[in-house]
């Protein structure tokens, strides 16, 4: 008997492209914000399943990791119109993002795990937080007044002063001066 060790794999969609991916695959993608080291979620998920069988998508997370932003091989643009005297030569490198896929797995239980860190995050600095909500009221209604204020401005501007001669329409071309014909 053989046993097979069969690995979650998905399908994302990124940049416009679709990509087939399990965890430790390492892909290059169109860019994406952030620097090596950083770590992404890659949110559109088409299709998951291991080995022979179809999970919800829906439910799937993949979380992948930044290892570099790179430039991918030169493209060549070359124009040419024959018998005009016409070439144009540019070149193009597309930007790209390389990434090492960390986990492809049930997001549900990914928040579950990451959840109790957040909630003991948020219960030591309760005490510092509370202060600045206090302040925090003060604030909205400042920036609400200089609201009231900006709509007010733009109906209590006067049109500047015309210069004397000037009009709305753009000059008129004047005809040139008819020369005397000497006789």
């Amino acid at each position: 008997m053989r046993m097979e060790v069969t690995t979650m794999f998905a399908v994302v969609r990124t940049g416009g492209k679709q990509y087939r991916v399990a965890a430790g695959d390492k892909i290059a993608v169109e860019k994406l914000a952030g620097e090596a080291g950083d770590t992404v979620t890659l949110g559109d998920v088409l299709l998951a399943g291991e080995g022979d069988k179809i999970a919800d998508a829906s439910k799937v997370a993949v979380s992948a990791e930044i290892i570099a932003q790179a430039k991918s091989e030169k493209v060549v643009v070359f124009k040419k119109r024959r018998r005009h005297n016409y070439r144009r030569k540019a070149g193009h490198r597309q930007q790209l993002t390389l990434l090492r896929i960390t986990a492809v797995g049930d997001s549900k239980a990914e928040k579950k795990a990451a959840a109790p860190k957040k909630e003991e995050a948020k219960a030591a600095p309760a005490k510092e937080e509370a202060a600045p909500k206090k302040a925090a009221p003060a604030k909205t209604a400042a920036p609400a007044a200089k609201a009231d204020t900006a709509e007010k401005k733009p109906a209590a501007k006067k049109a500047a002063p015309k210069k004397e001669g000037a009009t709305d329409k753009a000059p008129a071309k004047k005809a040139p001066a008819k020369k005397a014909e000497k006789k």
